[in-house]
């Protein structure tokens, strides 16, 4: 099948996984640093619990009493060893704040197991316990101390598991950074392939990590985009972010949105949501601090409605490589941008939903 009839072909699924909300109903809740942290003063000044984490304005499946908890978001392993983030309905506990709750479903075999779609699993080691979670307010930044157990995994996990566990602990409000303990004992590094842990990780750490063609990894950038993929029984369409390294001194958002169109680079089971024709006419920040993408592909004419996964997937990359800015799109010059199965208007400011890949269970 060819790229563009994979593109034509795009069915409603799409619109299962990812509601994406007009700004009129903005459900910003992830933070998108992609800036080092500079490290802390003073570790052991007071941290504060987070006591609550996003409400969701979802109710789940109606029936499944698995997924009627609060929505939080985690980064899981799917079938093809790439992680991505999807939003889990898990039970509301009083004796464990939201941040906690959210690793301990990214333990193998964990106790929230039996809340992770088919084809998905948590990363951190069997075993694996979660003592503490503690913000730093002032500095945005989330201490996590684990037990042994964490210790406990095969080298070549080591990078996907810091990549889980940062990405999914800074899509909490007021988290831009991570710093992880092991039985009261700050890491330094990474135990099996030694990453160091001198500074606290933000997203810049980048998740799924490749590298564009000709790039040097010691003279890049990092910019994230957002391939659409399905889960196994290719029921629902989902998203997955790819960090990959560019040539610096870019204009970050055009970069991105050149990386979105060049598609995936491995047979990972990612989908291209653009024609190579597709180009990126202009990407403007308006006063308003919305970001303007216009885009040109004669594929698409002038009636005709676009792929929800090529629109999403604008939004979503878009909002992550500009700490979660509305996107509105301009397609060949049309007044009105409509998806074919979500009829929304992507002409008008688009947010990035709170939680995304809602997949059922």
């Amino acid at each position: 099948m060819t790229k563009v009839n994979k593109i034509r072909g795009i069915t409603a699924a799409g619109l299962l996984a990812v509601p994406v909300l007009l700004s009129g109903c903005n459900l910003f809740g992830s933070q998108s640093s992609m800036d080092i942290d500079k490290p802390p003063t003073e570790i052991e000044q007071q941290m504060l619990n987070m006591t609550e984490g996003p409400v969701s304005t979802n109710k789940g499946n109606k029936g499944d009493q698995t997924q009627s908890g609060p929505k939080t978001t985690v980064y899981l392993m799917n079938d093809k060893g790439l992680l991505a983030p999807v939003s889990l309905g898990i039970p509301e506990s009083k004796d464990e704040n939201a941040l906690k709750q959210a690793l301990q479903a990214l333990v193998s075999g964990g106790e929230y197991a039996k809340y992770l779609p088919k084809g998905f699993a948590g990363i951190l080691p069997a075993g694996t316990e979660v003592q503490h979670v503690t913000v730093d307010q002032d500095q945005k930044m989330a201490v996590v101390e684990f037990n042994s157990a964490f210790t406990k995994y095969d080298a070549p996990d080591e990078r996907k598991i810091l990549e889980a566990v940062i990405w999914t602990l800074t899509g909490f409000p007021g988290v831009q950074s991570v710093q992880l303990w092991v039985d009261g004992q700050r890491l330094t590094e990474m135990p099996q392939n030694d990453t160091p842990l001198n500074h606290p990780l933000s997203r810049s750490f980048g998740i799924n990590l490749e590298q564009a063609d000709g790039v040097s990894l010691t003279h890049s950038t990092p910019v994230t985009v957002y391939f659409a993929t399905v889960t196994p029984d290719g029921a629902y369409s989902y998203y997955v972010p790819v960090t990959r390294l560019v040539q610096p001194g870019q204009n970050k958002l055009k970069a991105a949105l050149d990386q979105l169109i060049r598609g995936p680079q491995s047979n990972d089971g990612l989908e291209q949501v653009m024609t190579d024709g597709t180009e990126v006419q202009s990407v403007k920040p308006e006063k308003d601090g919305t970001v303007t993408v216009a885009l040109k592909d004669d594929m698409f004419e002038q009636n005709d409605p676009i792929p929800d996964e090529l629109l999403q997937s604008v939004v979503l990359t878009v909002a992550e490589n500009s700490n979660n800015a509305k996107v509105k799109i301009d397609m060949n010059g049309r007044s009105s941008i409509m998806g074919i199965n979500d009829h929304q208007d992507y002409s008008k400011p688009v947010s990035k939903p709170d939680y995304i890949n809602e997949i059922p269970l």
